[in-house]
Formats: structure tokens, sequence, C-alpha cells
């Protein structure tokens, strides 16, 4: 597991910086107590869900529908 520290309005990116696009991008929107709230762009062909969602669509039978 890659652990990174950001504050807020910072960002990650995933994809390659020789690509065409990047794959997602990660951004830091407001730190309040032990909350975060995360800000997430990428294509509209590329699905984001929070893990328990993707969990529950995975055990349906469902996520393969989305990709």
């Amino acid at each position: 597991m890659l652990v990174l520290a950001r504050k807020q309005r910072e960002s990650v990116v995933v994809g390659d910086p020789n690509g065409v696009e990047r794959l997602l991008k990660v951004t830091v929107l407001q730190i309040h107590g032990g909350s975060v709230k995360l800000g997430f762009e990428c294509g509209d062909d590329f699905p984001v869900h929070r893990w328990e969602v993707w969990e529950r669509l995975r055990a349906s039978g469902r996520l393969e529908a989305l990709v």
C-alpha cells in the first residue's frame, strides 16, 4: 500500500505521466475532525464507488455490467 500525506486542496493523480490522460485525480477538499472529504475526477467510462458499494456490486454480479 502506498501512503501519501496531502493537505487540503492538494491532489494525487493515478496514471502514467507520459500517457494521453490521467486515469484518476483525487483532491482533498475538506478536513474536519476525523473526516476527510475527497473529490474524484476521471472519465465517464471509469466507474468510482465507495468500497462497500463496490463489494455489494461485485457480489451481486452487477459490477461487470458497469465496466
